[in-house]
């Protein structure tokens, strides 16, 4: 199973992933979400079916929907918890669940191997069209172009949109393009975005039928 658990620490936010690339069951073994017990919790990111158990949460709604969506069509499980200096702004938790995430993803799926490495993928949402391909190549590059026009889309600021991609890229070590090719609603088009990406990494991390590392070189590192 590939999974994997991690915790990041640092003055700007504390954070806490698991994550199966296969989907199936996983857990934390202690939340560090505060709870409030007078307060209705809020699930609009969170679904747990028969294959899949996915609850996000990091202070930015907008945020926590786009992860949900990228690991619905991922395939994923994943759990999110964030706790982020979000009386500053959304810059330091945006940025920080995106590199976590793409370490978690990196650490989960371990050494490429017996893997397709490239994954590309299209999806509308309505009148917006993204695409976006991937390469496991351990080598880190990220050109994200989504053409967002608005400052913001709920509380999560349109500049940190593309960067949280490239955050992960960064975190995963991985290269990828994602580019909306047309489409005049913002969040249509951000989410169309995060849902290529997620058909692309599933094509990617998928078994290629062999045990063989998928480079001339015979590495990737």
């Amino acid at each position: 199973m590939r999974s994997a658990t991690i915790q990041r620490d640092t003055n700007e936010t504390k954070i806490q992933i698991a994550i199966s690339l296969d989907g199936g069951h996983i857990e934390v073994e202690k939340s560090i979400l505060k709870k409030d017990t007078d307060k209705e919790e809020e699930n609009h990111a969170s679904q747990a079916t028969s294959s899949q158990r996915i609850e996000i949460h990091t202070g930015i709604g907008f945020l926590d929907h786009m992860l949900h969506a990228l690991a619905k069509h991922s395939g994923w499980s994943l759990i999110v918890e964030c706790i982020g200096d979000l009386h500053i702004d959304d810059h330091h938790t945006a940025e920080d669940v995106g590199i976590s995430l793409g370490l978690a993803f990196h650490k989960a799926l371990g050494q490429v191997k017996g893997v397709k490495r490239f994954g590309a993928g299209f999806a509308p949402l309505d009148e917006a069209l993204s695409r976006a391909v991937v390469d496991l190549s351990n080598r880190p590059y990220a050109v994200v172009e989504l053409g967002l026009k608005r400052e913001k889309i709920g509380d999560l600021s349109c500049e940190m949109i593309p960067h949280v991609i490239e955050s992960f890229a960064q975190g995963a070590a991985i290269t990828l393009h994602v580019d909306c090719l047309r489409g005049f609603n913002d969040h249509h088009r951000a989410e169309s975005a995060f849902k290529a990406l997620a058909v692309a990494i599933k094509e990617a991390i998928s078994s290629n039928g062999t045990d063989d590392i998928p480079s001339t070189k015979g590495v990737l590192f």
